[in-house]
């Protein structure tokens, strides 16, 4: 084990000095609350409690510090570990801006989100525990998010070849994973699975309607649909009921209405595209197959390619003008001209005067 970590701590800094400013300060702010909580307990200050979090308490600041509030050694790897894989796939196609923006907005609504079900649990069963025995922190709710936003820019990569998952059923098979955790009790808390489900709820809406980009806002693309997350044979159900739910959030003007773009003023070719759908492996795909089709024209019409009339025309005349004349053959202008001149094979001679 102590042959391994030298190396690992090698390619943690190394990845880590890759990223930006934001990547950096995310990951510092974790390793140093969890060094103050082995002097304090930082996670009933920081962390949120749903008996807290609303009033008469009003603890509002613990939304945007549950997240980097850890408390055990393999919690924090499992945090820098998400935040760096965020920092090297996503913030180079977004920007460090709109990935601290994704942090805020997924973090703030895993902790709104958890405090309002733990709120409603306390109302059905009256369970004080649910109101200030749960403690809502970490980093499971952006792990969540990042995965949704791995799904969709790049779903079709492979995590395992033995046995092979691809990237874009991990969302799925982490909360799966989790919730088996939680039954064997392996997980003292729901806490965890609650944090990490509303983590990707959010990130999924957060993308699919509302992030900004070049060509508007969200993701409409079938791939990114809410039903590509579960099973084939379950997504036809979850499909028509989520069509319910999202027209029932545009009737309350919650979400927009799906709408079409159809872009005919493309200069190659007609291009159909969708608000919101900008991935860079798609733009690049994209590229490619318009260079390939260009190159194709321009090989067909090289092939096919009419001659100049013009051209043609001068080439005849310069033809006809290169043709010698016979022996003996005048040519055809100077017979002309000359009306008393004999022929060179009929000769014309005067008659004999008569007396």
């Amino acid at each position: 084990m102590n042959r391994y970590l030298p190396v690992a701590r090698q390619h943690f800094l190394a990845a880590l000095a890759s990223t930006s400013v934001v990547v950096k300060s995310i990951c510092a702010i974790v390793i140093l609350l969890y060094l103050l909580s082995l002097v304090v307990d930082t996670v009933y200050v920081l962390g949120v409690t749903p008996g807290f979090l609303f009033p008469p308490n009003f603890w509002i600041w613990t939304l945007a510090t549950h997240a980097v509030t850890e408390q055990h050694v393999w919690d924090v790897v499992v945090s820098l570990a998400t935040v760096i894989v965020a920092g090297r796939l996503l913030e180079p196609l977004w920007g460090a801006l709109e990935l601290l923006i994704f942090f805020a907005v997924v973090n703030v609504s895993v902790g709104l989100l958890a405090g309002f079900s733990y709120l409603l649990t306390y109302i059905s069963t009256f369970n004080l525990d649910y109101l200030f025995a749960v403690r809502v922190h970490g980093m499971l709710g952006f792990l969540g998010g990042v995965l949704v936003a791995l799904k969709q820019t790049m779903g079709d990569s492979t995590v395992l070849r033995v046995p092979q998952v691809r990237l874009k059923v991990a969302p799925m098979l982490v909360l799966l994973a989790l919730a088996v955790l939680r039954l064997t009790t392996l997980i003292d808390s729901t806490a965890p699975l609650a944090a990490y489900g509303y983590g990707a709820l959010s990130g999924w809406v957060y993308l699919r309607f509302y992030q900004k980009h070049s060509r508007g806002r969200g993701d409409m693309s079938d791939h990114f649909a809410f039903a590509s997350f579960f099973p084939e044979i379950l997504q036809p159900l979850v499909g028509l009921l989520a069509g319910l739910v999202h027209s029932i959030l545009v009737k309350v003007k919650v979400c927009r209405k799906t709408v079409k773009r159809y872009d005919v003023g493309a200069p190659s070719s007609i291009t159909i595209s969708l608000p919101g759908t900008d991935p860079q492996d798609a733009e690049r795909r994209r590229q490619l197959a318009l260079k390939a089709l260009n190159e194709r024209l321009k090989r067909v019409e090289d092939q096919s390619a009419w001659p100049n009339m013009e051209e043609e025309e001068e080439e005849e005349d310069e033809s006809e003008a290169d043709v010698p004349l016979l022996p003996g053959r005048e040519a055809p202008s100077s017979a002309g001209a000359s009306g008393g001149q004999e022929s060179s094979i009929i000769s014309f001679e005067d008659a004999p005067l008569q007396s």
